[in-house]
């Protein structure tokens, strides 16, 4: 089953598309079970409530659901918690030695937007890039977590992210910083939906990104120095994970910092895509 939240920004309703009785997709109202998909559902058993009322054939159909924007599908997370270099490649075409422990940043929640939302390049802004990323929900709380094991089950799902950076407000120079070139509005796109934990393997999905049609980056989850269950349990060492925050875990080799690939401009169209997770595009355009 694939959790959304469907609807214009500050509207969106929560919805689940599952397969019906007659085999095909349909979009499934949630509204008799929650009022959108947040921490709160997360921790109190909401996706397993999700499966028993599919399985009761008790939730009505969302007609005309398809024609509605896909926002973000979970609501504004209380902390979204960046990881760096997660990937081998990605570090050395960044020009630096992969981590020996996870590198850990924060992002605003206020740069969380929908997977098909047009994305804004900062005014002034000259290396803006792209960066597809697994995401981790979380689904209860995870604070100094002694085991592997605690925090695979704190993880409620996995979602598709794209980390937009900024790079020359990032590295160079006095002033780059990782948090000015993280920060920038619309830049954490996430969605278009949530695929619970125990329905994906986030140990080995295929992510891809295009930019105009034109393959960039071609991994997988597999090739991740720190896998999820190890992220979790390193970030609620240092910080409280509370249901609904998500950690996006890192890009792999084939963004514009390498040298390869020009930076984005306005204009530009970009597609990012995690296996089974969905696929997003955004359209982007000049602040």
């Amino acid at each position: 089953m694939k959790i959304m939240r469907l609807g214009d920004i500050g509207k969106e309703q929560p919805a689940v598309l599952a397969p019906s009785a007659d085999g095909s997709e349909k979009y499934f109202s949630l509204l008799p079970l929650t009022g959108d998909i947040d921490g709160a559902f997360l921790a109190g058993g909401g996706l397993a409530k999700v499966r028993e009322a599919l399985a009761g054939g008790t939730l009505p159909v969302l007609e005309g659901a398809g024609n509605l924007r896909a926002g973000a599908p979970v609501s504004r997370p209380g902390a979204v918690v960046g990881i760096g270099m997660n990937y081998a490649a990605h570090a050395a075409e960044s020009g630096a030695a992969p981590p020996e422990i996870p590198v850990v940043f924060l992002k605003p929640t206020n740069t969380v937007t929908g997977p098909y939302d047009a994305a804004p390049v900062p005014p002034h802004s000259s290396k803006y890039d792209w960066e597809v990323e697994l995401g981790i929900v979380i689904g209860r709380e995870a604070s100094y977590l002694q085991s592997l094991e605690e925090a695979r089950d704190c993880i409620a799902g996995y979602v598709t992210a794209n980390d937009y950076s900024e790079r020359e407000y990032q590295i160079p120079g006095a002033a780059g910083q990782w948090t000015k070139g993280k920060s920038l509005p619309g830049s954490t796109p996430l969605g278009p939906w949530l695929v619970p934990a125990d329905a994906a393997d986030g140990g080995s999905l295929p992510l891809r990104s295009w930019v105009n049609g034109e393959p960039r980056q071609d991994s997988s989850t597999s090739r991740l120095i720190f896998d999820a269950p190890t992220l979790v349990h390193h970030c609620s060492q240092y910080m409280r994970l509370e249901p609904g925050d998500v950690i996006i875990t890192g890009t792999p080799e084939g963004v514009a910092l390498s040298g390869r690939f020009p930076y984005l401009k306005p204009g530009d169209v970009v597609e990012v895509e995690v296996e089974g997770l969905g696929r997003q595009r955004q359209e982007l355009f000049r602040a």
